[in-house]
Parts: structure tokens; sequence; C-alpha cells
């Protein structure tokens, strides 16, 4: 009985002494006073966030612990939906822009953060898409942007001893000079998926002709008509591109366009940022970027330098306080260069001057600094309705490529849908 004692007492003291040890060598993480769920749809980034985010956040705030539990795309809106309403949602809500968000913050599930520590670094055009209509509150804190432009063959630009255009008429030159002296597509982009056509071609060149901010916000307010010169311009000169975008670009999908650059068959690819990563991965020569050309005798320029992805706060967490010192972190100067640089094309929205490694997205960024940022001009309330003009400015952009629509029957039969369901256009 006694020896059946003393190995009791043995066996107990060693798990004691193991179970001591064990927990003497647990990460700092794991012994955190709090633990933080991040839900998102973006499932690609988990390595980025578990590897590079998370361990910088953790190594000044230890007590917290930090969970990157991302969902597919696909699901993410009716999984985030369920979520919520039963209860089970995490901490921390990734944010889409605009209508998604508004609806969320308004059913009570988003948190205000007018309060928020670090809001000070933004913008108001980086804060519009997580703001209520009126802009007196903020719900989610902006991340990141994506910004359009034109992405081009470096190779095939020395070969023809071509210039970066800074104007629309020397834009035009230089493609007429692809065209007329060698075998390459000019300006490679389809419209098979429509959505190209406008948010590559329309959404792209068009802040110019409409002055960014200005007039957005004059097509919000109906000052300003789709119908209305400046507008009509940005599809006349999209109708110029039609004869410089190769053979069959009518059945050109998005993936096409992007195997049609990266085989070097190809000159200028009418972009947005995040292509950057896809040429990196698939391209075997320089690429670079240019903003879009002025058109002639403009000196200001203008960039759609457009709001996609921000973090917000379940008004429900038990651990709200702990998600709020996150995102306070967020705003810093070292969350904006650790995403940045893991992202390359998805820049931050903070007033943060942020170093990127990656040449081509340091190029895309540096047009902040000359030009006048914006938001692509269908996304703030003039979606909202039946017919929805973001998707009818897929359609008509794409008819125009087609030439199956005029650049002024376009603008009509855009303005005419808007105008059936928004009152400052009827």
């Amino acid at each position: 009985m006694k020896l059946q004692l003393r190995n009791l007492v043995t066996t107990t003291a060693t798990a004691v002494l193991a179970l001591s040890a064990a927990l003497i060598t647990l990460p700092a993480a794991s012994m955190a006073e709090t633990a933080l769920k991040i839900e998102s749809w973006r499932n690609d980034d988990i390595d980025i966030w578990n590897e590079t985010i998370i361990p910088a956040f953790t190594k000044k705030h230890p007590d917290i612990e930090v969970v990157f539990a991302p969902t597919p795309p696909a699901d993410y809106n009716a999984s985030l939906n369920a979520k919520l309403s039963g209860g089970t949602a995490g901490d921390l809500i990734t944010c889409r822009p605009f209508d998604a968000s508004l609806d969320l913050f308004n059913k009570g599930h988003l948190a205000s953060l007018n309060g928020l520590a670090g809001m000070e670094n933004f913008s108001d055009v980086a804060k519009s898409a997580w703001q209520t209509d009126d802009g007196a509150t903020t719900f989610c804190l902006p991340m990141a942007s994506v910004i359009h432009g034109f992405i081009y063959n470096k190779e095939i630009f020395e070969e023809l001893n071509l210039s970066i255009p800074k104007t629309i008429p020397e834009f035009m030159k230089v493609v007429e000079t692809i065209k007329s002296e060698s075998r390459y597509t000019p300006l490679v982009i389809g419209t098979a998926d429509q959505w190209e056509a406008a948010t590559m071609g329309f959404q792209n060149v068009g802040p110019n002709f409409w002055k960014g901010e200005e007039g957005r916000s004059a097509l919000i307010d109906g000052s300003q008509k789709l119908t209305d010169p400046q507008y009509v311009a940005v599809w006349q000169h999209l109708a110029e591109w039609s004869d410089f975008m190769g053979k069959g670009y009518k059945a050109q999908k998005y993936p096409d366009s992007q195997n049609l650059f990266t085989l070097g068959r190809g000159a200028i690819y009418p972009a947005g940022s995040w292509d950057i990563t896809t040429f990196n991965t698939q391209a075997d020569f320089e690429f670079g970027a240019f903003p879009p050309p002025l058109p002639e005798g403009q000196s200001e320029c203008y960039i759609s330098d457009h709001t996609d992805i921000a973090l917000g706060v379940n008004s429900a967490s038990p651990n709200a306080e702990a998600a709020m010192t996150f995102l306070s972190w967020m705003a810093s100067a070292e969350f904006a260069e650790l995403y940045a640089n893991s992202l390359p094309g998805f820049f931050s929205l903070s007033k943060h001057k942020v170093t990127l490694t990656d040449p081509v997205a340091q190029e895309f960024v540096s047009w902040r600094e000359s030009c006048n940022s914006t938001i692509r001009n269908s996304y703030q309330i003039l979606s909202r309705g039946t017919p929805n003009l973001e998707n009818d400015l897929w359609n008509v952009s794409a008819q125009v490529l087609n030439g199956t629509l005029t650049p002024e029957q376009a603008a009509q039969q855009a303005e005419d849908g808007l105008a059936k369901w928004y009152g400052p256009h009827k």
C-alpha cells in the first residue's frame, strides 16, 4: 500500500512539473487574457495574417490573442449574416465598401468608430465607403484601396522607341504606332465579361473628365447628369479604343486578357493595381505603369483610388475594448507598411507615407502625390435601385467599345435608368 501511495505521489509530482514546464514554454498569445476573432472573405491572405500581421500586433499587445478566420468569398455575406443573427460572429468584421456594410451598421451589427484613436489618419474620401450617408458616423476602419491606370510592357515600348503618354492625343499616337509598326495588340482588354469595360475603361479614364470628387458628388446631388458633355466625352474616348483592342476582343474574357498580356502579346493593359501580383508571378518581362493620360489642354489630374476593404467591430462583441485596441494599431504606420508590402496592389488608405518594395506598386501609389484621388462614381448611393447604375455602366461601356451604342446613346441609357428610381435625377 505504501509503495502504491509513493508511486501515486511520484506520478502526480511528475505530472505537475510537466504541466508547469509546458505553461512556461507556451507562446505569449496562448497566455492572452483576451481572444479576438476576425471574420473575413480574404481566405487567400491567411498566411499573411498568421505569419506577418498578427505576430507584429501581439509583440506589442501580448495580452490579446488574434485569430484570422476567413470564409470563402462567395459564401462570406450569407455566412456572416447568419452568424450575426445567431450571435456567433467574431469580434472583428471585414467590411465590403458602401451599401453592404452600411446595411450591417443600420441593423445594429457594427459599432460606431467615431471616437477611435487613429481615425484621424484617414481622409474623408478614404472613410466615405464606410460612413452613413450624412458622413456623421464611421463604422469601419479603412484598410486598403486599389488604383486604376495602365500597365505596359517595357520591352515592347523599348523595341518601338515609345515614350509614356501624358495626354490623350499622345496616348492615341502610341497605340496607332503599336498597331502599324508591330505584331502586338496595342490595348489588351475585352468586352465579353462587360465589367472590365466600365472598371478598367470608364472608371479608369473618367475622373479626368468629370474632375474626380467634384463630379461624383454632383451626380449624387443631381446637379450633373450622365448626359452632360464631360460624361459623353469619356465614352467618346473609349470609342476610340475599339480599333486597337485586337482581333476577337468581343469574345475576350478577363482571364484571356491577363493571359495575352503575360504571354507578351500585348503592349498596354488597362488595369487595376490588383493585377500586379498576377503579372509578377506569370510574366517573364519587365512591366511598368502610367496614370490615365489627360485630356488635351488639362493640367490637373485625377485617379480612381477606389476604397476596397475595411475592418469594423461587432457591436455584440464581449471584447469590444480589445477590438478597438486592434483597430487603433491598424491605423498605425506599421500596419500600413506591413499590409501594403504583403499584398502589392492593395494600398493603405491612411495618410502615412508608406515605402513599398514592389516597384510597380510604388509607381501606382506615387500618383497620389501629384493627382487628386476619387472613387468609382457608381458605388455610393447610385446603385441602390433598379436598374443598378453600376451594372448599367458595365453594359453601355461594353456596347460603346463594341460599336453597338454611340457615346450619346450610352449616356442617355445610363441616365434614363438612374432617373427611373433616383429622385435627384428625375
